[in-house]
């Protein structure tokens, strides 16, 4: 059996090639397939169903990345989103390893709903997290039963694995889209914030605002929107936020 036939496939829905958002630097974002989440205001919902049309061995989506090195100069590198990365953890695992051989820095771009210490996957996490330089970690909201409402599924293992990261050395960067009437909650961000504080290994802290790009996707795919006529946040919504996260401007 040949060695391409031995490595885990991953499904692929799309590559950006020279993102300016998810992580340092110039970065190849690589969008898995697949999502438990079904957060009400994804930009992203075509990438919810296991979809398995398009399917790379990582040593072919390795190589497809590496050919942009020249990008990324000293602080670019790949980044895995998606989707849900974590669902498809074996594939990732090693496309991060072949990164770290050629030693280009590795981003995993995560809502964290998979995580769990129970096995088989905790052994595979661990084993991931010794070829990713860096997490960045969506908080969507603070209260459990409010998170749940917004994704279909409470935060607890979200939390914990913040503190696992923190407590591993692990750098990260933690993120909150700032919805109008639905995240904006002022004593939950407030609360977040200070758990953020706690956290010994967050390296940057970004409010990102709601907005409507992806809702022709949620049309074409025939997803009810239940966010119509929710307006995008003021300037002022989004530095309240940013004041009660712990937002440092650089």
């Amino acid at each position: 059996m040949s060695e391409a036939v031995k490595q885990p496939l991953g499904y692929i829905n799309s590559v950006e090639t020279f993102g300016l958002v998810d992580g340092p630097g110039v970065r190849y974002v690589l969008f898995l397939q697949g999502c438990r989440m079904r957060c009400r205001y994804c930009h992203n919902p075509e990438t919810w169903a296991f979809n398995k049309d398009n399917a790379q061995t990582p040593a072919e989506a390795f190589a497809a990345a590496y050919r942009y090195r020249n990008y990324w100069k000293n602080n670019g590198g790949l980044t895995v989103s998606g989707g849900e990365p974590l669902l498809q953890i074996e594939f990732l695992t090693e496309l991060f390893r072949l990164a770290k051989e050629k030693v280009v820095h590795t981003t995993l771009d995560t809502c964290g709903q998979p995580f769990t210490t129970e096995e088989p996957f905790y052994s595979r996490f661990v084993e991931l997290m010794k070829y990713t330089d860096l997490v960045m970690l969506d908080i969507k909201e603070w209260d459990s039963a409010r998170h749940k409402a917004l994704t279909g599924h409470p935060n607890e293992n979200i939390l914990e694995m913040a503190r696992w990261l923190s407590d591993h050395g692990k750098d990260m960067w933690i993120r909150h889209v700032l919805v109008p009437g639905l995240t904006d909650d002022e004593a939950a961000m407030a609360a977040t914030g200070e758990f953020i504080k706690g956290l010994k290994t967050v390296r940057r802290v970004e409010v990102l605002p709601y907005h409507t790009l992806g809702l022709f996707k949620w049309e074409k795919l025939g997803i009810p929107y239940t966010l119509d006529g929710v307006p995008v946040p003021t300037d002022e919504q989004v530095s309240k936020a940013e004041e009660l996260l712990g937002v440092v401007k650089e």
